[in-house]
């Protein structure tokens, strides 16, 4: 197994990429911490690595509080004995025209998406540092999840947009300044994936699933689980010199010039 014996936390772990990630991530023997705001959510998933023999525990955590996510990595080093692997997968949407944003909105899709991922990364590494590190001399990986709209953009998604834009340069500067630690800093960027997320927020209708395949050179959507076996092999050794990029499983959409 690739991850045998490390430990990892997931936030966003409650349903889509993030639950696909804990459970990849336990297939391949890590022992996985869930986080997220949804309790019910986040324990049927933990069950669910159980009943596929894998190791998992939950804590309901909110990303933007420092003290919890703090206590989130004490949780997984008191429960496993130590930090590994984080993965800062939490994310909210909020739709609405530039013009009619309301401030307390953008604010709010910014501390999830931004602030949370930079509160995160920072309390992970910190434990990593603190411990020894791993057999292979590495400290830890961090990754967060991006999205191609940190790069492209929609008009009414304005502080997603944002906020992952500002993402995928926190996880050039993480890299940089944790690289002579022994700490790899990766960011994944998902385009069209099939969660519920997607659905509620873009699949209102078929109209708007032909604009989304439209776009996608691969001609459908993509799937939680593969966004999870990058995951996978970013946070393993097979990816040891890899630090400071965002990988793009997006169905070739960032590739396309005219839509399909």
């Amino acid at each position: 197994m690739k991850l045998a014996r490390r430990v990892a936390v997931v936030t966003g772990a409650a349903q889509g990429i993030g639950a696909a990630c804990a459970k990849a991530l336990a297939d391949e023997g890590a022992h996985v911490v869930l986080a997220d705001t949804n309790e019910i959510g986040g324990t049927a998933v933990t069950r669910q690595i159980a009943a596929r023999g894998g190791m998992a525990l939950f804590c309901k955590v909110n990303v933007t509080d420092r003290a919890e996510v703090d206590a989130l990595m004490r949780f997984a080093f008191e429960r496993f004995g130590r930090l590994d692997i984080c993965i800062s997968n939490a994310g909210i949407v909020h739709a609405a025209e530039f013009v009619d944003l309301a401030e307390d909105d953008f604010d709010r899709v910014l501390r999830v998406n931004l602030k949370g991922p930079f509160l995160c990364g920072q309390a992970a590494a910190r434990q990593m540092l603190a411990q020894e590190p791993q057999p292979s001399g590495a400290r830890g990986v961090i990754i967060n999840m991006s999205s191609v709209n940190g790069v492209l953009a929609i008009a009414n998604q304005v502080p997603y947009t944002v906020s992952k834009g500002g993402l995928n340069q926190l996880t050039k500067v993480m890299a940089i300044g944790l690289a002579p630690k022994g700490i790899r800093v990766m960011g994944i960027g998902p385009g069209s994936i099939a969660t519920e997320l997607l659905k509620t927020a873009v699949l209102t209708n078929e109209a708007a699933k032909q604009r989304i395949l439209s776009r996608t050179p691969l001609g459908r959507l993509g799937e939680p689980e593969e966004v999870a076996k990058i995951a996978v092999f970013l946070a393993s050794d097979d990816a040891s010199y890899l630090t400071g990029t965002t990988v793009y499983p997006d169905g070739g959409r960032l590739g396309l010039n005219y839509t399909m």
